[in-house]
This record gives structure tokens, C-alpha cells and sequence, in this order.
């Protein structure tokens, strides 16, 4: 199936295949429910979709794998990453062998994704070398912009518009943001054995919340009543970002709005089960079961099929235009 969306999309040089397969497998094993959502799209829009996943996962690897890696270290390898794809994307050279980067430059250039999208992605993997904490939500919504929000902005030119994309981007960005809300809510324990916490701080102290408490939180393997609160207030933030997001839906070409759709079913009920676990987010992790994932991702599928069957071919932009 691989071999017949590489056709599709144009690709048939046999390293650069191998590169998208590389990111495909990439997606399949850490982006479940991102991977499953991507089926929905047509065969030529998901290998691009898979390069920009692939790559983004290769540069949240060098920061968050659990292993003996210094933070000088991590740096380094950020930053061999980083100087690999402005060689090949703007510098126009040969840098190094990594399939991913190489699929995701094919995927920049035929898409025309500004080079400062992923300038500003790399700005925000490089806080996480140092940054901790974040002392309000302007300071957050700062390293958000670039860790998330530059996503959506990246992907819309592969799902395609139906207006001028200026107006659909902020709605691809707060859908970036909203996904990246519910990880940060979701990950909680994962990320403060790190030693980071997303969350603003002054909106936690707002509730007698802190590291201190955090962590005694952790340890026990319980939330507090201080915590229970000020976690149903990042909740709720985070509804209205998906409220908003929701709206851009129908900016999409019709071919791309059921995987956009199933996404954020599927990512907005992350919040619909830390709220029916009344938020013992150190206690568990937040899921949606595989039945319910499959369950929506049918009925994405039925409307993708339909949107697909009003048109006869498919031919991959090789311009920056709306399609």
C-alpha cells in the first residue's frame, strides 16, 4: 500500500521511497492515533504528511528519550539535525544520510514550506534543552508557537484549502495547540520525571499549586483537591482552543476534513477521559480505547471515500496555491 501513496504523490526515486517509508514507519509506531487519521487522507497527501511527523519525531527523540545523554549532548545532536536540513533546504547541498531529513526537504520543496516554519519548530526544541518552567501563559504560549502551532501551519498546505490559506492558518494553529494542550494535560507524570512542567505557573499558584506540590502529588500517586482545580481550569483552556480550532474545519478541501475531523474527535476525548478520571493524571494515563479509535475513524472513512469519489484523479501541488 505504501508503494501505490509514493505513487501517488509523485515519488519515484527508490532512496527517496525508502526515506518515506522510514517516516511512515516512524508515524505508525509512536503516532497512533495521528497515524490512524492520516489513513483518511488520500494516497497522495500521506507521505508528505508522514515526512513532517517523521521529522518532528526525530528532533522530540534527542530531547525526551529517557537515557544517559548529556544536555550537551542532546544539543549537539539537535543541532547536526538542524544544520543537516538548512543544508539541504535552503543551502541547496548534500548534508549527511538521514532519510528523514531527506523526505521531508522533498516534502518542503513540493509544498513550499517556508524554511522559517521549521526554524521556529528548532528555536522551541532548543528551549527544551534548558527551560523548566514557564512563568505564564504568554511565556508558554511563546515556546507553543514553535512546537506546535508551526505544525498545523505546515501541514495546511498539504490538506489544501478552499479560501485563501491566510485565512484558515490561525484554525491550523490552534488545532496544533490544542493537541500539544491535551499532551501537556496527559503527560503530567512523564514530563515532571523530567523535570518539566507545561503548565503556566501563575494560573497553578492562582490555586495554591507549585513544583513543590507537584511533585508531592507524584510521589503519592494522587491528586489533591488544589491540583484537581487548577487542572479543571487548563482543561477547560483547552476546550475552548479546540472550540476554535473546529471552526477552520470547513476552510479544508472537502478530501482533507475527515481526517482533520477524526483527529480531533479522537484527540479532544483525551480531555473527556481525564475528566471521567477526575483528573489522577498521576495515577494513569488518559486513553481512548482502540474500539473508540476505530469506531470514529470508520465514519471518517465513509466521508473520506465520498469526498474522494467527486474527484476523477489526483495530482500533487507543485505550487503554494489552495488546492
Amino acid at each position: 500500500m505504501i508503494g501505490s501513496e509514493l505513487d501517488a504523490a509523485g515519488v519515484h526515486d527508490e532512496a527517496l521511497r525508502d526515506a518515506y517509508r522510514r517516516c511512515r514507519a516512524i508515524n505508525a509506531e509512536h503516532g497512533r492515533t495521528f497515524f490512524l487519521a492520516t489513513r483518511l487522507l488520500s494516497p497522495a497527501q500521506r507521505p508528505a504528511v508522514h515526512a513532517l511527523y517523521g521529522f518532528a519525531r526525530r528532533a522530540d527523540d534527542v530531547l525526551d528519550g529517557f537515557d544517559s545523554r548529556s544536555a550537551v549532548q542532546r544539543a549537539e545532536e539537535l543541532q547536526t539535525l538542524a544544520g543537516a536540513l538548512f543544508a539541504r533546504l535552503v543551502e541547496k547541498r548534500e548534508a549527511g544520510d538521514d532519510p528523514v531529513v531527506e523526505a521531508v526537504v522533498d516534502t518542503a520543496r513540493s509544498y513550499q514550506l517556508d524554511w522559517q516554519l521549521f526554524d521556529d519548530f528548532l528555536a522551541s526544541m532548543r528551549m527544551d534543552l534548558t527551560v523548566t518552567d514557564y512563568p505564564d501563559r504568554a511565556a508558554l504560549d511563546r515556546y507553543m508557537y514553535g512546537s506546535a502551532e508551526v505544525i498545523g501551519l505546515q501541514l495546511l498546505p498539504v490538506l489544501g484549502t478552499v479560501a485563501p490559506r491566510e485565512e484558515a492558518a490561525p484554525y491550523a494553529a490552534a488545532l496544533g495547540k490544542a493537541f500539544q494542550l491535551t499532551n501537556f494535560l496527559r503527560d503530567i507524570d512523564e514530563d515532571l520525571t523530567r523535570g518539566r512542567i507545561y503548565l503556566p505557573a501563575d494560573e497553578l499558584a492562582g490555586h495554591g499549586v507549585d513544583r513543590d506540590v507537584l511533585t508531592w502529588c507524584q510521589q503519592q500517586r494522587r491528586t489533591d483537591r488544589r491540583l484537581r482545580a487548577a487542572l479543571m481550569e487548563q482543561h477547560a483552556f483547552t476546550r475552548r482552543i479546540y472550540t476554535q480550532a473546529q471552526r477552520g474545519i470547513a476552510l479544508l478541501h472537502p478530501r482533507s476534513r475527515p481526517c482533520v475531523s477524526t483527529a480531533l474527535t479522537l484527540y479532544s476525548e483525551i480531555l473527556d477521559r481525564i475528566e471521567e478520571m477526575d483528573f489522577a493524571v498521576f495515577a494513569q494515563r488518559a486513553r481512548v480505547s482502540t474500539s473508540r479509535r476505530l469506531q470514529v475513524a470508520s465514519v471518517g472513512l465513509v466521508r473520506a471515500w465520498r469526498a474522494r469519489a467527486t474527484r476523477s484523479h489526483e495530482v500533487r501541488p507543485s505550487t503554494g496555491t489552495s488546492i
